[in-house]
C-alpha cells in the first residue's frame, strides 16, 4: 500500500535495503523506550521540583543541575515517537516537521547533557581543589551566564543535524523513515562532507573532549583528597565515600554514552569509505538501536547517580511527596544536587587539611 505521510521526499532505493530490520528490535527497543520515558520524566521532575520548592537556585550546582534535568525531560517528551516509530517497522507516521525536530532534539540533548555535566566537574573542581581562588567566579550570575551560553552553543551545534533529516520513502521496502538526507548525484560530495562534519563533531564535542575534561576533573579531586586523606588520618573514611561517588558518577557517564559513540564511529568509518559493505551495515544498524537505548538511559540515571544518594535531597523529597510547605529552613552548602554532595563532603575533608596546617603554608 503507497504511504501517505504528508512531507515525503521523493523515494529513495537503498544498496542494501533497509538493514537493521528484525523483529525483535521492533518489539523490545519500544518497550525500553516507554521504560526510560516514565522513569525519566518522574526521575528529572522530582529533580526539578525538589530544587525549586526547597533547595532554590542559590548554588552554582542547583542551577546546573536544574538545567540539566530540564534538558532531560525536553529530550524525553520525544521518546513516545521514537518508540512509536520503531514499533511500526520504522515508519514514520507524525511528518517532516516533527522528524526534524525530534532528531535535533536528540542531538540537543547530547550536547546539553555532557556540557551541563562538564560545567558541573569544573565547579566541584574549582571548588573542592581551589575553594578560595573560585570563589569570586563561583557566583550565581556566572552560572546563569554559563548556562544561557550552554544553551545557544548546544542549539547552534543541532541545527545542521535537524536540517540534515527528513521523511523519505524507501522504494525497497515501501516505507516511510524518518532519516539522513540523500545527497542527489548533484551535491553528492558537499552533502557528504557535511555530514562527515556532523558526526565528527558529535564524536569530539559530544564526548570526547568533554570526558577528558571530566576525567582531568576527577582525577584532580580525587588526588587532592587522597593527599587530605594522607596528612589527615580521620578523614579517611569521608575521603573514600568521595571517591566512591565520584567513580560511581564517571562510570554511569562512560557505559551509558562508549557503547553508542563506539556505533557511530563505525558508521562515521562507513561513511568515510566509498564502498558500501551490506554486512558491515547489517552489523552497524542492528546494534545501534541498543546502543541508543543505553544512550537514552543516561537521562533516567541521571537522578539517581547524583541525586538520590544525597540524604538532603532524598529529605526534602519526602517533604515534597507529603506536599509539605516550600522555603527553605537552614541553606545547605551543596549536597542537594547531583555532583554537588561531592563538594560538600570533599570540603569537609579538605578544610580538616587546612586547619592541620600552618596559616603560613595556606596559599
Amino acid at each position: 500500500m503507497q504511504n501517505t505521510t504528508a512531507g515525503v521526499t521523493q523515494g529513495v532505493h537503498l544498496k542494501c535495503g533497509l538493514s537493521g530490520s528484525h523483529e525483535f528490535i521492533f518489539t523490545l527497543v519500544p518497550i525500553v523506550y516507554s521504560c526510560n520515558f516514565v522513569i525519566g520524566i518522574v526521575g528529572n521532575s522530582m529533580v526539578v521540583a525538589v530544587i525549586y520548592c526547597y533547595m532554590k537556585l542559590k548554588t552554582v550546582a542547583n542551577i546546573f543541575v536544574l538545567n540539566l534535568a530540564v534538558s532531560d525531560l525536553t529530550f524525553l517528551i520525544t521518546l513516545p515517537m521514537w518508540a512509536t516509530f520503531t514499533a511500526k517497522g520504522y515508519y514514520w507516521p507524525f511528518g517532516g516537521f516533527l522528524c526534524k525536530a525530534s532528531a535535533g532534539l536528540v542531538i540537543f540533548n547530547l550536547y546539553t547533557s555532557i556540557f551541563f555535566l562538564t560545567a558541573l566537574s569544573i565547579d566541584r573542581y574549582m571548588a573542592i581543589v581551589h575553594p578560595m581562588r573560585s570563589r569570586r567566579f563561583r557566583t550565581v550570575a556566572y552560572a546563569h551566564i554559563t548556562c544561557v551560553v550552554i544553551w545557544l552553543f548546544a542549539f547552534v551545534l543541532s541545527v545542521p543535524t535537524a536540517l540534515t533529516r527528513d521523511v523519505f520513502n524507501i522504494t525497497n521496502s515501501n516505507t516511510t523513515v524518518c532519516g539522513i538526507l540523500h545527497p542527489k548525484e548533484e551535491n553528492a560530495i558537499r552533502v557528504k562532507q557535511l555530514l562527515l562534519a556532523i558526526s565528527l563533531m558529535k564524536t569530539m564535542l559530544g564526548f570526547l573532549v568533554p570526558f577528558i575534561i571530566i576525567i582531568t576533573c576527577y582525577c584532580l579531586i580525587g588526588r587532592a583528597l587522597l593527599r587530605a586523606r594522607h596528612i589527615h588520618r580521620s578523614s579517611h573514611s569521608r575521603g573514600d565515600e568521595v571517591l566512591r561517588m565520584l567513580t560511581a558518577a564517571v562510570l554511569a557517564f562512560f557505559l551509558c554514552w562508549v557503547p553508542h559513540q563506539v556505533f557511530h564511529f563505525l558508521q562515521v568509518l562507513t561513511q568515510l569509505t566509498l564502498v558500501e559493505n551490506c554486512a558491515i551495515l547489517e552489523i552497524i544498524d542492528t546494534a545501534m538501536p541498543f546502543t541508543i537505548c543505553i544512550a537514552y538511559f543516561n537521562s533516567c540515571v541521571n537522578p539517581i547517580v547524583y541525586s538520590f544518594v544525597g540524604r538532603n535531597f532524598r529529605k526534602n523529597l519526602m517533604r515534597l511527596l507529603r506536599c509539605s510547605p516550600g522555603g527553605s529552613s537552614r541553606p545547605h552548602p551543596s549536597i542537594s544536587s547531583k555532583m554537588s554532595i561531592l563538594s560538600f563532603r570533599a570540603s569537609e575533608a579538605l578544610s580538616l587539611t587546612v586547619k592541620s596546617r600552618p596559616s603560613s603554608e595556606v596559599k
